[in-house]
């Protein structure tokens, strides 16, 4: 059974940068795309980026140009690089196999872009 724990979260003034982590177990993990998603306060969950086994990326319009996702295969972890936050890009931030969620949700970590 895959697992996974984001962390990285935190308050951050707009403009400011934040790196997330998302640690996974299972050994699929090296052939399987993952993405990040978010979830807002009264909003449903969406997906924000996603990156291929291979390393291809694509992202949602909103993030394109401040966001940025990695992976390091050998160590099974995922990485969002968020720089220019907006206070819109408060939520809580999951990451999951894409593009469909195949995996239990983690406990997601907090980011609140706030002045």
């Amino acid at each position: 059974q895959v697992q996974l724990v984001e962390s990285g979260g935190g308050l951050v003034q707009p403009g400011g940068s934040l790196r997330l982590s998302c640690a996974t177990s299972g050994s699929i993990f090296s052939i399987k795309a993952m993405a990040w998603y978010r979830q807002a306060p009264g909003k449903q969950r969406e997906w924000v980026a996603q990156i291929t086994s291979s390393g291809n990326t694509i992202y949602v319009n909103s993030v394109k140009g401040r966001f940025t996702i990695s992976r390091d295969n050998a160590k099974n972890m995922v990485y969002l690089q968020m720089n220019s936050l907006k206070p819109e890009d408060t939520a809580v931030y999951y990451c999951n196999a894409a593009p469909l969620a195949l995996y239990s949700w983690g406990q997601g970590t907090q980011v609140t872009v706030s002045s």
